[in-house]
């Protein structure tokens, strides 16, 4: 069982920045991906970026430039650092742990952009 606990989200101006983390525990596989997620009210849940154990990074088209995605072994803590922040970039983020054939996701941190 993995417990995944976010923070970070809340409102911010266009064009501003904000770092959302998401730390884990209970028993982290060494050969894992984590990943970022959103979902904005009467849309369906959107992959935002993905760092595997092995580093590979992934991101949607629509934060490529902006959003970096990180982590940190040592504390199970992936962050996302949102740069550039669009009112479109307005949704419930959601961390999610694959630690192949378990996942599990975090309970969501709203992030709200205002124009």
């Amino acid at each position: 069982q993995v417990q995944l606990v976010e923070s970070g989200g809340g409102l911010v101006q266009a064009g501003g920045s904000l770092r959302l983390s998401c730390a884990a525990s209970g028993s982290i596989f060494s050969i894992n991906t984590w990943g970022w997620y959103r979902q904005a009210p009467g849309k369906q849940r959107e992959l935002v970026a993905t760092v595997s154990s092995g580093g590979t990074l992934n991101y949607a088209d629509s934060v490529k430039g902006r959003f970096t995605i990180s982590k940190d072994n040592a504390k199970n803590t992936v962050y996302l650092q949102m740069n550039s922040l669009k009112p479109e970039d307005t949704a419930v983020y959601y961390c999610r742990w694959i630690g192949i054939p378990y996942e599990f996701w975090g309970q969501g941190t709203q992030v709200t952009v205002s124009s």
